[in-house]
């Protein structure tokens, strides 16, 4: 899988995600569906740009501080 310079991957599978947020693979399938985690399709595999999972954890966050 393709790097950015840092040494991340730009791209993760769905278990890869579900274990990164802890939840399971059906959440996040729920949550690509909802169109609140983006999702790349390579031929037949789908892959979480790591920007958008990031983006989707900022948005959540932002959410709870807003709710204090």
């Amino acid at each position: 899988m393709r790097s950015n310079d840092d040494g991340r991957r730009l791209l993760l599978t769905i278990p890869q995600v579900a274990h990164r947020l802890g939840v399971g693979r059906t959440t996040v399938y729920e949550l690509t569906s909802a169109g609140k985690l983006e999702v790349v399709h390579i031929g037949r595999c789908a892959r979480i740009p790591v920007a958008s999972l990031e983006a989707f954890v900022e948005g959540i966050r932002d959410q709870s501080v807003t709710k204090r």
